[in-house]
């Protein structure tokens, strides 16, 4: 062998082995989540007003889902489903808080602290995302933003911001709500290490955005201000424009950093939300309503040279999906036990999804019972096509009671293609459509002693 062919040789055996290791190495998983805002506030999905650069390029090399859809629409539920991969009635975290009725916060502050620790146990009767990452392929991963289930290391985090609860103000996220408001450095530092020591990292990015307070940079306030009428809903498109801002800047780093090829950037959105004209607040139909403006939410997923982007049209999904799919792409087997569809291979090959219907469910904010989610039920309702079916029920409202009216207690029936903002309940004049729309929802969640308001017209 000429001293030339023994050089090619080499060559070919290190190119080899380079390829073998790349094909062995997990991709980078970032999971980016918006907090409270509608499903119709993007450029992308045609928005007037509200500019979001960023997300539209981001839209643009992703697998977009605009007929994507999360099961409960109100933020610690969602955002257990996005760890667990489970339904609320599953991981048993139905509401934000448990129920006043069940012991007072300052009355009863033992008995309430108790139930508050109760509810948080329930993150360790199943493995979450960040737990099998890490087990069975060595991630690192990170926490940042919103997250109620205690300490970040008990939701299988290896690094994190919440301290959780006991600590004071330990609720929802506590340090972990300035990440997007106050820079972004963490997230880099932790990217920087995680690449320094050769590890597959996973990102849970779910910054305190759009999320009221609504005290965007006082530019973009001024910039929409100049578009709207109401300083409330200026407020809140410009604290959408920066959100949008935060994604940039954390997609654009790990592109600059070379990573984007071997990285799989995940969007979604924990609920919606329709800003009121007149207050703070949010308007009817929109966060914790089983309605559009509140289960929507349109799902992105970029993994460069890897994922077919385009729109996928009228294609359903379930942030159920999310976590086995992540699971999948990662090369680790996705447990029996979750409910959701694995989708790697047909957003690999641009195929449609195999997902044609939707399950959902409402519950009250506060939790009526720790170990009976019925008891708290408020709606459950299914997307197959182009119907969407929605089922009130009579479960247990508590100190939000205002928050759930529950006007209309007759099945509503909406044509989602024709009429995307549910304004003509049709149910009346097709019973049948109703009927086996009602049978898919109980053999998907058989609900005991629990009753729906009104009978079927």
């Amino acid at each position: 062998m000429t001293p030339f062919s023994r050089t090619i040789a080499v060559l070919v055996l290190l190119t080899a082995t380079f390829t073998l290791r790349a094909a062995d190495t997990p991709p980078n998983i970032v999971f980016i989540i918006s907090d409270d805002q509608s499903w119709t506030d993007y450029g992308f999905m045609g928005h007037e007003v509200i500019e979001t650069p960023a997300l539209d390029e981001l839209a643009s090399e992703s697998a977009v889902f605009r007929r994507a859809y999360v099961p409960t629409a109100l933020c610690r539920p969602s955002l257990m489903t996005f760890a667990t991969g489970l339904y609320a009635h599953q991981h048993g975290v139905t509401g934000n808080d448990p129920s006043h009725e069940l012991a007072h916060p300052q009355k009863e502050a033992a008995k309430y602290h108790a139930l508050r620790a109760s509810l948080i146990a329930k993150v360790d009767n199943q493995p979450t995302i960040m737990d099998l990452l890490g087990e069975k392929k060595g991630y690192l991963s990170l926490q940042t933003g919103k997250w109620w289930e205690g300490n970040f290391a008990r939701g299988g985090f290896t690094h994190g911001m919440t301290r959780g609860f006991p600590t004071p103000r330990g609720r929802h996220g506590d340090d972990g709500l300035t990440i997007g408001r106050e820079g972004m450095d963490l997230v880099f530092s932790f990217i920087d290490e995680a690449v320094g020591q050769e590890k597959p990292f996973y990102v849970w990015y779910a910054p305190f955005l759009p999320h009221t307070p609504h005290t965007p940079p006082q530019e973009l306030f001024e910039k929409y201000r100049a578009e709207v009428d109401s300083d409330f809903v200026a407020r809140y498109y410009a604290m959408c424009e920066w959100f949008d801002q935060t994604c940039g800047q954390l997609v654009d780093y790990i592109d600059e950093k070379g990573l984007g090829e071997n990285t799989l950037v995940v969007y979604t959105g924990d609920n919606g939300w329709i800003q009121s004209e007149d207050k703070r607040g949010y308007a009817p139909r929109s966060k914790q309503s089983p309605y559009e403006g509140g289960t929507r939410q349109p799902t992105m997923f970029r993994w460069l040279g890897e994922i077919e982007p385009g729109d996928r049209g009228d294609q359903l999904l379930s942030s159920i999906d999310i976590v086995p799919t992540m699971l999948s792409a990662a090369g680790v087997d996705v447990p029996d036990s979750l409910p959701g569809l694995d989708l790697i291979d047909e957003l690999k090959s641009g195929d449609p999804s195999p997902r044609d219907t939707v399950f959902g469910e409402g519950f009250a904010h506060d939790v009526a019972n720790l170990d009976r989610p019925e008891d708290s039920l408020l709606y459950r309702w299914v997307v197959e096509g182009k119907w969407k079916l929605l089922l009130t029920y009579d479960g247990k409202v508590g100190r939000y009671a205002s928050s759930h009216p529950r006007d209309e207690k007759r099945p509503q029936l909406f044509d989602l293609l024709a009429d995307p903002h549910e304004t003509a309940n049709l149910a009346a004049s097709h019973p049948d459509i109703v009927a086996g729309l009602a049978r898919k929802i109980e053999d998907w969640w058989t609900v005991e002693d629990r009753t729906v308001l009104t009978v079927w017209e």
